[in-house]
């Protein structure tokens, strides 16, 4: 069974229309073990939501894992091979997430500066149902 991810990225360095123009992309650059440990985690198949962070703060996309984790030559961290499957249909900002309370022990909100976080099938089926409702009023 596929496991889900939450990918942190500055959409100045690299946006989730980066990797929907580019159609495939190798996903590294990561440095903090915690989330060095997570990507030694991800496998072929696994799916990923594509967060942007920095004044955006919100979950844009979901995307493929299509490798396992390896280093490329020229680079110094592991990554992954990646792919774009779809936008959300409605962003879903970490203020939401946080408004709506029902997570408050997901790394998302209790590790802040992790940028691969693990999502549980809770999760994923949660965000996957918000984006498709209207925004709640107390945003």
């Amino acid at each position: 069974m596929a496991a889900f991810w939450l990918l942190k990225t500055e959409p100045g360095d690299y946006s989730w229309e980066d990797l929907q123009q580019q159609g495939e992309t190798f996903w590294d650059g990561v440095k903090s073990p915690g989330a060095q440990k997570n990507i030694r985690s991800i496998q072929p198949g696994d799916l990923a939501f594509i967060y942007h962070t920095g004044k955006f703060r919100s979950l844009v996309g979901i995307a493929r894992i299509t490798s396992r984790p390896y280093t490329m030559e020229n680079s110094s961290t592991p990554g992954f091979d990646l792919v774009p499957l779809n936008s959300l249909p409605r962003v879903i900002t970490l203020r939401e997430i946080k408004n709506r309370g029902v997570f408050p022990d997901w790394d998302l909100i209790r590790l802040p500066r992790l940028s691969v976080v693990p999502v549980s099938p809770e999760q994923w089926d949660a965000i996957i149902t918000w984006s498709r409702e209207s925004p709640i009023e107390h945003e």
